[in-house]
C-alpha cells in the first residue's frame, strides 16, 4: 500500500462536495480496515466514513469545518509508522495539486474511504454491533463511554446495523448528558383545531446582526438547488376543503397509543394513492414512471436552517401504529442528521403541513423527481349549511395540491382530493385496520 490517499466520498447522487464535520482519528493514529476515520456532512446528513485500508493516518489535508469536492484527497494514510514522514513530505510537495486536481482514481476499488452507513454487507444479519470482531460505535458514543466509564462491549446498539449510539451509553447508566438545544416537537394538535401534524419545526434562530452575511449551510444550499430545479417544471394547483370532525374524533381515540396527526394524514394520503397511481408517479424523458411503492415524504424544517423530507416507506401497507413509531424515529434521527439516504430521498409523494402555525392555505413547491406535493392548512371551525338546509359549525381544513402538469391534469388532481376528503370525512376507521 505504502502511501494512500483518502478521498472525499460521494454520499448521495447529488453531492458535489462534502464538509468535514470532525476527524475521528488524529495524525499518527492507527487505523483499522473498516474503522471510522472521519464524519462528513453530505447534502442532508452527517455520515461516518470508513477506511478501506489498515495503516496510520499520516496527515490531514482538509480540516474540520472545511469543504472539499467529491473525489479530492482529504488525508494521507501510511502503511507503517516509518512511512509517516514520507507521507508528510508528499503532502507538503503536492498540497496544492491535491486540493485542486480531480482524482480520476477516486472510484477505483480499494482507494476511497466508504461511508459506514452504506456498507450493510459488513454488518451481521442479527444486528450485532461487532464487525469481524471489531466494536461499532458512533464517535459521540465512544466519547461519552470514555467520560462515563462505560464498557461498550457490554452494550447492545440501537443504531443502524446494531451500531452503538450516544443514547445507548446514556441509557446504560440511567442518565442523560447535556446536549445542544434542539427544537421540541410541537403538540400533536393545535388547541381547538384538527390541524394536522406535529411536524417538528425550526427553533427561533439567533437574531441576525444588521449588515451581516451568514453563509448558507450545506442543507440550505441543497434545498436552494432543488428549488431552482423546480422552476423548470410546469405545475398546476388544485384546492379542496375537507371537514375534519371524524378525523378529530378518531385522533382523540387513538392518540394515547402514540398515534400522531402527522401519521394519520400520511396514512390517509397513502391509502388514497392506492386508487390514484398517477398521483404517485413522476415524469421522465422516457415516459411516466409508475412507482411500485407508495412512500410518503413529510417536509420538516431543521433547527439550523433548511428542509428535509423523512420518508414513511410503504405507508399504505403499514398499520397506523407502526407508521407513528416510524415517524417518531425518523424525526429523532433527522434532528441529529443521522438519516440514511433512502430515508430522505425515496419519497414518491410529499406532504407539507403548516397547519400548526395557523396558516389557512398555501402553495407548496414541487420537489424534483416527484409528481405531486400536498399542502395542508389549519383546521378551524366554520359555519356551513347542512344537508337539511340549516346552519351548523364544522371543523374544516384547506388542502392544496401541486402537480407536475406534464403528466397530471386538473381532473386527476381533483379526483384524488375528492377521494381523500371522502376517506377523512366518512371512512376514518379504515385507517386503523
Amino acid at each position: 500500500m505504502s502511501i494512500q490517499e483518502v478521498f472525499m466520498p460521494a454520499l448521495s447522487s447529488t453531492m458535489t462536495e462534502g464538509k468535514i464535520v470532525s476527524w475521528v482519528k488524529s495524525p499518527g493514529d492507527k487505523v483499522e480496515k473498516g474503522e471510522t476515520v472521519v464524519v462528513v456532512e453530505s447534502d442532508k446528513a452527517d455520515m461516518d466514513v470508513e477506511s478501506f485500508y489498515e495503516g496510520y493516518l499520516a496527515t490531514i489535508l482538509v480540516q474540520a469545518g472545511e469543504s472539499a469536492p467529491v473525489g479530492s484527497a482529504i488525508a494521507l494514510l501510511a502503511e507503517t509508522e516509518a512511512e509517516i514522514e514520507q507521507a508528510l513530505a508528499q503532502a507538503n510537495v503536492g498540497s496544492e495539486k491535491a486540493a485542486t486536481s480531480e482524482v480520476t482514481a477516486a472510484t477505483a476499488p480499494g482507494q476511497m474511504a466508504a461511508p459506514a452507513t452504506q456498507t450493510p454487507a459488513l454488518a451481521s444479519q442479527n444486528g450485532s454491533n461487532h464487525r469481524e470482531g471489531r466494536l461499532i460505535a458512533s464517535p459521540r458514543a465512544r466519547k461519552l463511554a470514555k467520560e462515563m466509564k462505560v464498557d461498550l462491549t457490554n452494550l447492545t446498539g440501537s443504531g443502524p446495523y446494531g451500531r452503538i449510539v450516544a443514547s445507548d451509553v446514556e441509557a446504560s447508566v440511567g442518565t442523560k448528558q447535556p446536549a445542544a438545544p434542539v427544537a421540541s416537537p410541537p403538540p400533536a394538535q393545535v388547541t381547538k383545531t384538527a390541524a394536522p401534524a406535529p411536524t417538528p419545526v425550526a427553533a427561533s434562530a439567533p437574531a441576525p446582526i444588521p449588515g451581516q452575511i451568514v453563509p448558507m449551510t450545506t442543507l440550505q444550499n441543497a434545498v436552494a438547488r432543488n428549488m431552482v430545479a423546480s422552476l423548470s417544471v410546469p405545475v398546476i394547483h388544485v384546492g379542496y376543503t375537507i371537514t375534519t370532525d371524524a378525523l378529530d374524533k378518531l385522533y382523540k381515540q387513538i392518540k394515547s397509543k402514540g398515534v400522531t396527526m402527522t401519521a394519520l394524514l400520511a396514512k390517509a394520503v397513502a391509502v388514497t394513492l392506492q386508487k390514484h397511481p398517477l398521483l404517485n408517479a413522476s415524469y421522465s424523458e422516457q415516459g411516466i414512471v409508475y412507482h411500485s411503492d407508495i412512500n410518503v415524504a413529510v417536509a420538516v424544517a431543521m433547527d439550523d436552517g433548511g428542509l428535509i423530507t423523512p420518508v414513511l416507506q410503504n405507508a399504505d401497507m403499514v398499520d397506523i401504529y407502526s407508521v407513528s413509531r416510524n415517524w417518531k424515529s425518523l424525526v429523532e434521527r433527522a434532528r441529529v442528521k443521522k438519516l440514511q439516504p433512502e430515508e430522505y430521498n425515496s419519497g414518491t409523494f410529499t406532504v407539507s403541513n403548516l397547519g400548526m402555525f395557523g396558516v389557512d392555505r398555501f402553495d407548496a413547491i414541487l420537489p424534483p423527481g416527484q409528481g405531486s406535493i400536498l399542502a395542508i392548512g389549519a383546521s378551524s371551525p366554520q359555519v356551513v349549511a347542512t344537508a337539511d338546509g340549516l346552519f351548523g359549525v364544522k371543523q374544516q381544513m384547506q388542502v392544496n395540491i401541486t402537480c407536475d402538469h406534464r403528466i397530471i391534469y386538473g381532473a386527476d388532481a381533483a379526483a384524488f382530493l375528492r377521494d381523500l376528503a371522502k376517506l377523512i370525512e366518512t371512512d376514518t376507521q379504515s385507517l386503523t385496520m
